[in-house]
């Protein structure tokens, strides 16, 4: 892996493109539209992956299974709800939502009900280890194909950049400070954390920054 790709500064880089894109979007071309939707469907792919693999979920997915434990709701549910939940903070921060916003507070949840209803957590431990890793690989290609497609930020992100931008606190310590609150009561509701939220941790930044390298960066305007 390339030096420049190893955190945190490709969680800055990430970070950078986020905040760069528009407050919102509205507007879509077929090429966006289509972008957006393959990863978003692509990211919840991913992080279902990380779910089935039980070896500890990213920290947002911590949450939602936390909830879902509480509430009986399936996790890509309970995602939904929470990042429905999240776009209620964004009303003080005064963010706007674009259509990638709702895209991503719906298909994201969805795809992960979808795929753990179809894949079963196998009995090998390899085989775990290669879902999980399988998975932050998937969350990266999925995240750069959504950051490309320019249409708006998701729940999470929003609240991130919001917070920056009306307090200052650098970004870097912004999303710091959230997904370690976000674990905490998660595991607090009883979401499983483990080795393989560490490794989230350390490679979703390289993985994303990557796919953006990689993936087409510049969607076809709408007419």
């Amino acid at each position: 892996m390339p030096a420049d790709l190893h955190e945190p500064r490709a969680l800055a880089e990430v970070d950078e493109r986020i905040e760069a894109l528009s407050a919102s979007g509205w507007r879509a071309s077929p090429a966006q539209l289509t972008r957006l939707l393959i990863g978003l469907w692509i990211f919840g792919t991913g992080d279902a992956l990380l779910v089935i693999a039980e070896l500890g979920n990213s920290p947002w997915t911590v949450f939602a299974a936390g909830v879902g434990e509480q509430t009986g709701m399936k996790v890509g549910t309970a995602t939904i709800v929470v990042s429905f939940g999240v776009l209620l903070l964004w009303i003080p921060l005064r963010e706007r939502p674009g259509l990638g916003t709702i895209a991503n507070a719906i298909v994201i949840g969805l795809a992960i009900d979808a795929t753990t209803a179809v894949v079963d957590t196998p009995g090998s431990l390899v085989a775990r280890w290669a879902l999980m890793l399988g998975g932050i690989a998937l969350v990266g290609v999925g995240s750069g194909l959504y950051i490309n497609a320019a249409l708006g930020r998701g729940p999470r992100d929003g609240l991130m950049t919001g917070i920056h931008l009306r307090t200052g606190i650098p970004i870097a310590g912004v999303r710091a400070g959230i997904e370690i609150s976000v674990l905490v009561a998660g595991v607090i509701l009883g979401g499983l954390a483990g080795v393989g939220t560490v490794a989230f941790a350390l490679l979703v930044g390289p993985a994303v920054a990557l796919a953006l390298r990689v993936l087409p960066a510049r969607p076809v305007s709408p007419r």
